[in-house]
């Protein structure tokens, strides 16, 4: 399982490169001085984070998978500057410890300020809520990294110029603005394209104009972001500047691209989705793991029950093995979509090669991923077989 994990995420860059490029060291050119950055991607599961129910008692499995599924807001606790130090790399450790006393995730990292451990604190205390385990069980422990890179993943450096801070400001407000994002529950959003313009004597923007997309939905996002883009501070010295704002949405939980997402941002969005599916297929499998140990001790039980006393237990050890049964099926089901959302990875890689060879190389690994995930929906449909035919067969006449 821990392998399905491992790979579930071949390139999550979330962040488009060439946006990012000038905020490395700060500006040195004056061509760099001009550049409008500060817009990168935005995923909208931060404002639509998926309700945990976890697996009790909770074992690895369900950790490391109820944490992958933070990912979103993890990472957008490092879009911010001041959750970062100076350095390019930011690496974030949560390490979780549940046992009679109660749970904790403990944060640690490297390039990592308090503003983003505070933050990254508040995400996994919020999404995966702990509980005391029974007395006697066996403390349980689990450990996440998170790793952010400026030039890769979604990042804001403030200081560049008054275009980039603005767009920074813009960005960095996203995530509040979640009212906009509300009607797209089950597909990303469309992507926007904004006119701004700034004058010396306004204190917010002077003008922000967005071209139309042809749907009501997107028109209506458009203009929703439209007011709160005007509400922002602005500052500028010279007297006038315009320059346009590019919206990216992406959506981990969405099951549907937009329609106008072109195919390089489309296997973002794809590789976004097998990262929560993958989540979704660590928590299931711990869940059966829990399954399968309760019905070994009720065999067990059942075995050093006297025969007289035997029928007494058969209740017990049906529902058990009903349990078993129920979290098998549900791995099935979570593999599946996990080998659904490689496999329309792999077919989005393929349709990049046709027109540049270099995704051949990724293409080689997602092909070795959906193989690999198609044995494991193989071997988990065995195992749900083998579940049922355990099940004992009780006639009450």
């Amino acid at each position: 399982m821990m392998r399905r994990i491992a790979i579930a995420s071949i390139l999550l860059a979330a962040g488009c490169a060439g946006q990012q490029q000038a905020q490395k060291k700060g500006p040195t050119s004056t061509e760099e001085r001009m550049r409008i950055t500060n817009q990168p991607p935005f995923d909208v599961a931060v404002c639509q984070p998926k309700a945990l129910t976890l697996p009790q008692p909770p074992n690895e499995g369900i950790l490391v998978g109820a944490l992958l599924s933070t990912r979103p807001e993890v990472l957008e606790c490092l879009v911010n500057p001041k959750s970062r130090g100076d350095a390019e790399a930011t690496r974030v450790v949560v390490k979780t410890t549940v046992n009679e006393q109660g749970g904790t995730h403990a944060i640690t990292g490297e390039n990592l300020t308090p503003e983003g451990t505070a933050c990254i604190q508040k995400v996994v205390d919020s999404r995966v809520p702990l509980t005391a385990l029974p007395k006697g069980a066996q403390e349980v422990t689990s450990e996440s990294t998170f790793v952010h890179e400026v030039g890769n993943s979604a990042s804001v450096k403030f200081g560049i110029n008054p275009g980039s801070d603005f767009s920074g400001t813009v960005r960095l407000a996203q995530e509040n603005w979640c009212e906009c994002y509300a009607p797209f529950t089950t597909k990303a959003p469309p992507q926007l394209k904004a006119s701004v313009e700034l004058k010396k004597e306004s204190p917010t923007a002077a003008a922000i104009t967005f071209e139309p997309t042809n749907t009501p939905e997107g028109d209506q996002l458009a203009a929703c972001l439209q007011a709160k883009m005007m509400a922002l501070p602005a500052k500028l010295e010279v007297d006038q500047l315009k320059f346009p704002y590019r919206f990216t949405h992406f959506h981990s939980q969405a099951t549907e691209s937009s329609a106008d997402m072109s195919p390089e941002l489309r296997f973002y969005q794809l590789d976004l989705l097998r990262n929560q599916r993958a989540a979704n297929t660590a928590i299931a499998f711990g869940a059966r793991a829990n399954a399968a140990e309760t019905y070994e001790a009720v065999i067990t039980k059942f075995q050093k029950t006297p025969p007289k006393k035997q029928y007494d237990l058969l209740p017990e050890l049906t529902s058990k093995c009903n349990a078993l049964v129920e979290s098998s099926k549900q791995s099935v089901d979570a593999l599946s979509a996990q080998l659904q959302a490689e496999q329309q990875s792999l077919a989005n890689v393929q349709e990049l090669k046709a027109k540049d060879a270099a995704w051949g190389e990724l293409e080689g690994k997602l092909q070795e991923s959906v193989t690999a995930t198609e044995q494991d929906v193989k071997n988990a449909q065995e195992r749900l077989k083998a579940d049922q035919g355990a099940c004992p067969k009780v006639n009450y006449k």
